[in-house]
Formats: structure tokens, C-alpha cells, sequence
């Protein structure tokens, strides 16, 4: 499985051509990039070819987990997590135990023994990582193929916001390898907040999507969350999630002060900001925190901005009705 093989709100992965196009005619200098809202990790692994160094942040620890996976350095013995594929596929879900996952999102998120076996995995790597059999790259790759497997038989629409209730659950579990990049570029890995992480990178390119509506994406993605971090809380309510934590300003009124401030404290010679137009939506839940005039105003301030537009069909997991879509983005030129 590829980084871009997994279903994600807001993922850039089919808008990336037009991008990097953008981005080579319009930031002469681009040998450095700093991905500030990672996301699914695409928009970093599009532009390797076109960077040296890279720094990429987000404050999921799902995708932190899946960075390493991708974009680590530390070597790995493939033999040793093919061994894991085999072993995995030939257990009998059948006999296994009870556990953490079957017991919360079975026959919700999951057919019931396939989430027996997703915790039964989760488990033998913390086990296997805590007893050094295998090493951090090895355990952030066998985790991150855990979450590409059972993100694909989820019975969702596309995130765990809900699990779909009324039918069948019928896709199955299969366990199988993510696909590491092997590049040569510097590439530093972040999970922090970005307006503070900002304050300390300096690089040609920032490229900045954020959330902008008030979903909140550590509630959209909380069974990932749940499942990397393994520490078992309580869960609540219908959709099983644990308490709050990890919320995100972007996604509250306070957001046009937010970005503000990010963009002022980046030490960039560009800014390639990426916006799209539910800022019409009839969901308040979609309906954008910043507007178009503020992202605007905001970017012109730190120097010369263009705006760039295409049409586009979005994934949309929900119900939201967003007609005429399009897809923005700003490019500044910092300190013109």
C-alpha cells in the first residue's frame, strides 16, 4: 500500500499535479519545504522529487506513526516483517481471546473477529517492540500497515466520526505491508503545534493546509488515534470515543488570529496556501472559520499573493451539499 492508499478529509493527493506545477512556476526556489498541516502525508511525498529537505508536522499521532513509517531513515529487515504478513494471515480469528478492540469496535467499526484480530496485532507489536525484537522503524511500519489494512474494511463513510449503523458489515480484514519511500532528501518529522513549530523551521516553501471548518480531525480519526497510541481509555457514546483532547484552534472562531500569526512568525521566501470554498456550505459543521477576504488580506501582508483556481470534486463523507466546488490556492512571495 502507497501513502496515498487510505481515505482522509481534505486529502490534496489528486490536486497535486496542478500544485506542483504552481509551485515550480511560481517559487523559483523550492529546494526546501516545510508541510505544516502534514495530513495524510501526500503533499510531501509528491514534492521529494523537486526538494532536498523536508520537514513535515502534524498533531495526529496517527500520522506521526505513519510518517516514520513512510519517511524514516532507520533500517528495517523486509524478510522479518514479511514473516509478520504470514503469521498474521494465518491466524483462526475464531479462537481468539477477547481484547481492547473487540470489545469497543466490534461489530461497529469492524465485523467482530476481524476486530479480534486487528487487537490481537496491536497488541503482539507493543509487545514485540517493548521486548526489542523489532525496532522503531520495523514497529512504525508494521503499525502504520495496521491502519492502512483496517482502514479499508471500516464500516464508515470515509472517517470514524460514526460507524454506519443498520447493515451488514461485509468487508474482511487483511493485514498487508505499507510500501516505505526510499529517498535522499533530509526529512525531519513533527508532531507539534504548528504556530510554535513555525517559530523555529526556516525553509524556501511553507505549505500550509489547514483545517478550516470546525471538525475537529483528533474526533474525525479518533479509532486511529486510539489504536496507535494503545493506552485503552474509556470510551463514550454511540461512537466510542475517549475523552477530548488534541483540539485544534483552526477549527474555532479564534481561527483567523491563529493563522495570522502563524504566517507571521514563518521565516519562509514562500507560502503556498491551499483553501477551498465551503465557506458556502449548508452544514454549519463545514462551513469555513476563515474566509476567503481574510486568508486574502492576512497573506498580503507578508508580501505579494496571487490566487489560483480549479475546478474540484471533493471527497465528501458526509451530507454536505457543496455545489460549483473549487479548490484555491494562494502562492506569496514573502517581503515583496
Amino acid at each position: 500500500m502507497k501513502i496515498n492508499n487510505r481515505r482522509y478529509t481534505g486529502s490534496k493527493y489528486k490536486l497535486m499535479p496542478w500544485i506542483k506545477k504552481l509551485i515550480l512556476e511560481n517559487c523559483p526556489e523550492h529546494d526546501s519545504l516545510f508541510d505544516v498541516f502534514g495530513g495524510t502525508g501526500v503533499v510531501t511525498s509528491e514534492l521529494l522529487e523537486i526538494t532536498s529537505s523536508n520537514v513535515i508536522n502534524d498533531f495526529l499521532f496517527s500520522n506521526e506513526t505513519i510518517y516514520k513509517a513512510f519517511f524514516g531513515k532507520e533500517k528495517y529487515d523486509l524478510k522479518k516483517l514479511q514473516t509478520h504478513v504470514k503469521r498474521y494471515g494465518e491466524i483462526n480469528k475464531s479462537e481468539l481471546d477477547d481484547n481492547y478492540v473487540s470489545d469497543n469496535y466490534g461489530d461497529k467499526y469492524f465485523r467482530y473477529e476481524d476486530a479480534k484480530l486487528i487487537g490481537f496485532i496491536r497488541e503482539d507489536l507493543q509487545q514485540e517492540y517493548d521486548s526489542e525484537l523489532i525496532n522503531q522503524r520495523e514497529f512504525n511500519i508494521l503499525l502504520a500497515s495496521l491502519l492502512y489494512s483496517f482502514d479499508r474494511c471500516a464500516n464508515t463513510v470515509g472517517h470514524y466520526e460514526a460507524y454506519i449503523k443498520g447493515k451488514e458489515i461485509r468487508s474482511e480484514f487483511i493485514y498487508e505491508l505499507i510500501e516505505p519511500i526510499e529517498c535522499n532528501n533530509k526529512i525531519e518529522i513533527y508532531r507539534e503545534d504548528s504556530n510554535e513549530l513555525a517559530k523555529h523551521v526556516v525553509a524556501d516553501v511553507a505549505f500550509i493546509d489547514p483545517p478550516y471548518n470546525s471538525r475537529q480531525y483528533s474526533r474525525f480519526y479518533h479509532v486511529m488515534e486510539t489504536i496507535t497510541k494503545w493506552e485503552k481509555p474509556k470510551l463514550f457514546g454511540v461512537a466510542m470515543k475517549p475523552p477530548e483532547e488534541n483540539m485544534s484552534d483552526y477549527c474555532r472562531n479564534s481561527a483567523p488570529r491563529v493563522f495570522a500569526d502563524l504566517i507571521e512568525s514563518l521565516n519562509v521566501k514562500y507560502i503556498v496556501v491551499t483553501y477551498n470554498n465551503t465557506y458556502d456550505s449548508k452544514s454549519s459543521s463545514s462551513r469555513n472559520k476563515i474566509t476567503l477576504e481574510q486568508i486574502k488580506e492576512i497573506l498580503e501582508e507578508k508580501g505579494k499573493t496571487q490566487v489560483f483556481k480549479t475546478d474540484y470534486h471533493r471527497f465528501n463523507a458526509g451530507k454536505t451539499d457543496v455545489t460549483n466546488h473549487k479548490e484555491l490556492v494562494f502562492i506569496t512571495k514573502v517581503g515583496v
